[in-house]
C-alpha cells in the first residue's frame, strides 16, 4: 500500500523502576511506527526472567492488563519488529531470550549486520544450531561462545566481532546492557524517570511515560547499568561517525530529538531549503500525510504559499483489510487518502513529499488530486533522488526498483503525470542538517557507503 522505505525496528529499556514492564509497553506504543510485525517485552526481577512477544501491533500483542501482569520486576526491555526482508516470522520476534553459562540473556536490536553471511557462516561450521533468520541470533551466539570471563567482557568481544548498524539492549537477571554501533547509525537516547534509567530509540518514547532526556549514547559506546548505577566505557574507536540521514527526512517521529536536534526543527529547514531552491507559481501547498507535514509547513513559511489541509490520511487503516470483490481502481491508495475537493478545485497545487522510492503511491495521488479539480500539479520532494539500495536496515528495493535510479527527474515527472518535479539537492539536504561535527550517512543518495558490506550479501541477510 504504501510506496515508502519501512521502519527500522524500536527498542526501549528501563531498569529500577516497579513499573518496568508497563512502562517499557508505553514506550513500545510510542515507537509503533519504527516497526508492526511483532512486538515483545522480557522483564526480570533479580531471580526469574519474564518473556512475552506477539505477531502484530503492540496493542495486539498485549492485547490484556494480565498480559503485563505476568511480566515482573524492575528491569524490562521492549523490542517493535519490521524485517528489512526475509521472514516475518514468530521466531524472529525479540527480544531474543537465551540462557548462556552466565545464566538468561536477553537481546534487542535495532540495526543491520553487514557482515552476517561470513559470521553466520562460522558458527554453523563451529556447529552453532539457529533458531531465527535474524542477524541478532548471531550477537547472542558470539556473546555465548566467547571465552572471556565476565558477561560484560564477553559482550564486547562480541561487539568487535561484527560490523553494520546496531543499537543493542541487552538483559540479564540483574543488569541492563547498552550499546550503540562505532559509526552511530542508529538513534538511541538515555533518559531518567526519577531514579530510573531509560533507553529508547526516539525520546518520544520518554515523553509519554515522564522521563527526562538526559543525553544520546555515543558512537562505540557501552553503557552497564546495575544497583550501581551507570558505567560508561568505549567498546570500539570512532573512526567515521555515519548518523543516518533518513531519520531526520522520514522515520523518526516530529516530535523526537535524534542526533542531538529536534526532527521537527529540521525537517522545517527542509522545506525550506527545499523552496529556496525550487519555488513554485501556485496557490496552496499540501503535504502527503503524515510524514511529510513538517516539511510541507516549512515550504509554504519559506514560500508564502498558503498551506492547506488537501489529503485527508485514514489512520485506522490496518496491515491487512477486506478489498470488495469488484474492483476499485486504485483501491489501496483510495482507502489511505482521500482528497479535499473544496481545498483543491481550481487550484495550483504543490504537492510536498519526503521522498519517492517507486513512485506507485504518488502516480496515483497525482490522478486522484487532479480528479478532485486540481489545475496544476507540481511534486516537491525534501530529499535527493534516491539511487542507491540501503544495507544498513532501511527496506529499499534492488536498485533497478528505484524509479530514480531509471529515469531522469523530467521522465519521473511525466510518469507521475505531473506539472513539474523537483527533489532537494544534496548540498541543499547537508546544509539542513544540524552539524555540530557529526557526520551523516547519506549512502542511498550519494552511494557513499560509510561502512564496508559483504558484497555476496543475501536479502535474507540483509533483516533487522
Amino acid at each position: 500500500m504504501c510506496d515508502k522505505p519501512k521502519e527500522y525496528c524500536g527498542i526501549i529499556g528501563i531498569f529500577n523502576h516497579p513499573e518496568a514492564a508497563e512502562m517499557a509497553y508505553l514506550g513500545l506504543y510510542t515507537l509503533q511506527h519504527r516497526g508492526q510485525e511483532g512486538a515483545g517485552i522480557i522483564s526480570s526481577d533479580g531471580k526469574r526472567v519474564y518473556r512475552h512477544v506477539g505477531m502484530g501491533l503492540v496493542n495486539d500483542v498485549f492485547s490484556s492488563p494480565k498480559i503485563i501482569q505476568k511480566l515482573k520486576g524492575n528491569m524490562a526491555i521492549g523490542h517493535n519488529r519490521y524485517s528489512t526482508t526475509g521472514s516475518n516470522d514468530i521466531s524472529n520476534v525479540q527480544p531474543l531470550l537465551v540462557n548462556i553459562q552466565d545464566g538468561p540473556l536477553a537481546l534487542g536490536h535495532n540495526g543491520n549486520l553487514v557482515n552476517s553471511g561470513s559470521i553466520r557462516q562460522m558458527l554453523q561450521d563451529e556447529g552453532a544450531l539457529f533458531q531465527s533468520t535474524t542477524d541478532s541470533e548471531l550477537i547472542v551466539h558470539l556473546i555465548a561462545r566467547s571465552k572471556k570471563d565476565n558477561i560484560i567482557d564477553k559482550i564486547k568481544d562480541a561487539l568487535t566481532q561484527i560490523r553494520g548498524a546496531f543499537s543493542l539492549t541487552i538483559m540479564t537477571k540483574d543488569q541492563l546492557i547498552v550499546a550503540r554501533d562505532p559509526n552511530g547509525v542508529r538513534p538511541l537516547a538515555l533518559g531518567m524517570l526519577d531514579q530510573s534509567p531509560v533507553v529508547a530509540s526516539e525520546t518520544c518514547a520518554f515523553d509519554l511515560i515522564g522521563a527526562e532526556y538526559v543525553r544520546d549514547v555515543e558512537p562505540g559506546e557501552l553503557l552497564v547499568i546495575n544497583k550501581n548505577g551507570i558505567k560508561s566505557q568505549q567498546f570500539a574507536k570512532v573512526t567515521r561517525c555515519s548518523h543516518c540521514i533518513f531519520e531526520y527526512i522520514y522515520f523518526s517521529r516530529p516530535d523526537s530529538r535524534i542526533f542531538g536536534q529536534n526532527v521537527d526543527k529540521t525537517r522545517r529547514k527542509l522545506g525550506r531549503r527545499l523552496a529556496q531552491e525550487y519555488p513554485a507559481n501556485a496557490d496552496i501547498v499540501i503535504s502527503v500525510p503524515d510524514s511529510s507535514n513538517t516539511a510541507a509547513l516549512g515550504y509554504s513559511e519559506e514560500s508564502g504559499i498558503k498551506f492547506e489541509l488537501g489529503l485527508i490520511r485514514n489512520h485506522y487503516v490496518g496491515r491487512t483489510f477486506i478489498q470488495p470483490q469488484q474492483a476499485i481502481r486504485h483501491f489501496n491508495v483510495k482507502v489511505k487518502f482521500n482528497p479535499v475537493a473544496g481545498v483543491l478545485k481550481g487550484k495550483s497545487v504543490v504537492v510536498v513529499e519526503d521522498s519517492i522510492v517507486r513512485g506507485t503511491t504518488l502516480q496515483v495521488l497525482a490522478q486522484i488530486i487532479r480528479k478532485a479539480g486540481a489545475k496544476e500539479v507540481h511534486i516537491r520532494v525534501s530529499s535527493p533522488p534516491i539511487m542507491h539500495p540501503c544495507y544498513y536496515g532501511m527496506d529499499f528495493p534492488t536498485r533497478n526498483e528505484l524509479i530514480a535510479n531509471r529515469m531522469r527527474v523530467d521522465e519521473i515527472a511525466k510518469h507521475l503525470g505531473v506539472d513539474s518535479l523537483e527533489y532537494l539537492s544534496l548540498e541543499g539536504l547537508n546544509s539542513a542538517v544540524p552539524e555540530k561535527g557529526v557526520g551523516y550517512c547519506a549512502a542511498c543518495f550519494s552511494g557513499d557507503y560509510p561502512v564496508k558490506f559483504e558484497r555476496s550479501m543475501s536479502k535474507e541477510q540483509l533483516e533487522c
